[in-house]
């Protein structure tokens, strides 16, 4: 490779899939690579067991980066994934040592290897106000305002597709500007994956990008056992150790799976509390006594969560795919694959 260029290993799959037991067989016996987590949630800090987390003893044997740095109630995007990643790889080479970045959160890996696109970053508070005015006024109502605004973009939204049409109405309010007009939805337009690099330039990279693959129905038995696990780890504690320190799904951190299936919205005010530290609605929220149905409801989304990972892993470029075995079979594929690579 060329003696300017970064290399960095990227290792990806669906939840439950293997990913720490293969790095961690990949990477022992020396101190030549550190993680990077490019996972959205192990970024927040008491959300251990629902995140499925390396242990302390991993992250003594190996370096992580991007785990712990955020509250539950604080945001963190894309954007910021690929910049404080592009920071990170640039220390761990510097000390000579292989940038390893690793999770399941596809979206922020095909930014950090395509580059971000130049829409506006989200503004939390303008968010805040779309959800509450889609909460009293429908869909319907601002898919209108939409069209207005963004007849392009009201064009190839569905209705019921909530998520882009808050995304297309707050990038218009932020700038005044629509979404079609950025080049990244221009691109999906003419299914091009060219995204503007407004970051650090991906050119000082070469990825080496592994992809691990196992049959669908093995994938749900493992989905399942895990679940089994967190549960028996403590997961319902972890919860509601969360839940008295005021957080609840109104925050980034507790919306994640794993953890938004143990709350139930409160249908009146009687015993509304607040807190100052996150939200503040904390009394819109109690925790649900049913941990069997919450294990059940856990499961489920955690399978429908991997099924939506594999089809978004098929749009990301130049992937070496390695279904897993035995975990020698598996770490042995990988590194002839960054051998053939490499040299």
């Amino acid at each position: 490779m060329p003696s300017d260029q970064i290399p960095v290993l990227i290792l990806f799959g669906p939840t439950a899939s293997g990913k720490t037991d293969v790095l961690s067989d990949l990477l022992s016996g020396g101190n030549q690579a550190e993680i990077i987590s490019a996972d959205s949630m192990q970024v927040y800090k008491g959300m251990d067991i629902g995140t499925a987390k390396p242990s302390l003893k991993e992250r003594e044997a190996v370096p992580h980066h991007l785990i712990d740095i955020y509250d539950p109630c604080e945001q963190f995007n894309a954007g910021d994934f690929v910049r404080l990643a592009d920071e990170a790889c640039l220390q761990i080479a510097s000390r000579g040592r292989l940038p390893v970045v690793s999770g399941g959160t596809g979206f922020y890996l095909k930014n950090f290897i395509l580059g971000l696109g130049d829409a506006p970053p989200s503004d939390t508070e303008i968010r805040r106000q779309l959800k509450l005015e889609l909460k009293e006024k429908g869909s319907s109502i601002l898919m209108e305002e939409l069209a207005a605004c963004d007849p392009i973009s009201a064009a190839r939204i569905h209705i019921n597709d909530e998520y882009r049409i808050l995304r297309a109405l707050e990038v218009y309010r932020s700038c005044g500007k629509p979404l079609s007009s950025f080049k990244e939805f221009k691109n999906k337009e003419k299914n091009n994956t060219e995204h503007v690099d407004n970051g650090l330039k991906r050119g000082t990279y070469n990825f080496i990008i592994i992809g691990l693959s196992r049959p669908r129905e093995e994938l749900y038995k493992r989905i399942n056992h895990r679940c089994e696990q967190m549960f028996q780890q403590g997961l319902a504690d972890e919860v509601r150790s969360l839940y008295d320190a005021g957080y609840t799904p109104d925050d980034p951190g507790l919306r994640a799976i794993g953890y938004r299936e143990f709350f139930i919205e409160r249908t009146d005010s009687e015993d509304a509390g607040s807190d100052d530290r996150c939200s503040g609605r904390r009394g819109n929220w109690q925790l649900s006594q049913d941990t069997e149905g919450v294990k059940a409801l856990v499961a489920q989304n955690s399978r429908r969560y991997a099924k939506r990972q594999i089809t978004f892993f098929k749009g990301i470029p130049d992937v070496n795919w390695v279904e897993c075995g035995s975990g020698e079979d598996t770490t042995e594929k990988i590194k002839k694959i960054m051998s053939n690579i490499r040299h």
